[in-house]
């Protein structure tokens, strides 16, 4: 009880902190991005990271901070929480909270990631209809390409599979995620790279525009010199 009272205390002060650091230019030009600003400060990301320098792994806190609805609160919360404490439980109540890409990407990139349930929730989440919960999945594949890289590549097959399958999806938060997860996964290795150009081109032929954009964009950048020379193996 004493260490909830505390971190709640804490917490209220983080909030009198980024009121202080209100910027409503940057509020205007989040909404130029297409983030929600709904409860938002405008404040910087390496501002927040900053912040989260000072409460790394404190997970009472992290709950305390996602608590507000605050929108980098959130973010905060999503850098500074200890992944092994989280449960599935939590990221499916978080990711019901999510409405804004940004949110659902730093989550994805800053904590979910590391938890044991990634790959399940990666996987999960892709046949689930909410906007930003489908987005999560793709995100969270996007995330584990970029960020394990001791996963095995055999483990990114059935989400080549899930990125076939969403392919079609016409909201633009979604079919940029799928984009994101096959062109991630397309870097890993060059065996990746390989699969995922099969994967790309079996989504161009699918009588969809999204699919056709979704392709097009992915074999770009899959089949760039450039790119291939940073693949290692």
């Amino acid at each position: 009880m004493q260490k909830e009272s505390t971190e709640l205390t804490i917490c209220k002060q983080i909030i009198s902190d980024f009121e202080l650091l209100r910027n409503s230019k940057n509020i205007l030009g989040m909404a130029r991005f297409g983030i929600n600003t709904e409860k938002a400060f405008g404040v910087s990301m390496p501002v927040i990271r900053s912040f989260g320098k000072k409460f790394k792994q404190n997970h009472i806190l992290a709950l305390e901070l996602w608590k507000t609805g605050y929108h980098e609160l959130r973010i905060l919360a999503s850098i500074i929480d200890d992944p092994k404490i989280v449960t599935e439980k939590q990221m499916e109540d978080w990711v019901k909270d999510f409405n804004s890409w940004d949110i659902c990407d730093q989550c994805c990139m800053n904590l979910f990631k590391k938890t044991s349930f990634a790959s399940k929730k990666a996987i999960e989440w892709t046949f689930r209809k909410e906007e930003f919960v489908k987005r999560a999945g793709f995100a969270l594949m996007a995330a584990l390409a970029i960020g394990d890289k001791k996963m095995d590549d055999e483990n990114f097959l059935p989400f080549l599979d899930r990125i076939i399958g969403e392919s079609t999806d016409e909201r633009n938060f979604v079919k940029k995620a799928v984009n994101w997860a096959l062109r991630q996964i397309g870097k890993r290795s060059k065996f990746m790279n390989s699969l995922s150009i099969q994967c790309a081109e079996k989504i161009a032929i699918i009588d969809s525009k999204p699919a056709r954009w979704i392709a097009t964009d992915a074999l770009r950048e899959l089949n760039n010199l450039a790119v291939l020379a940073r693949i290692k193996k």
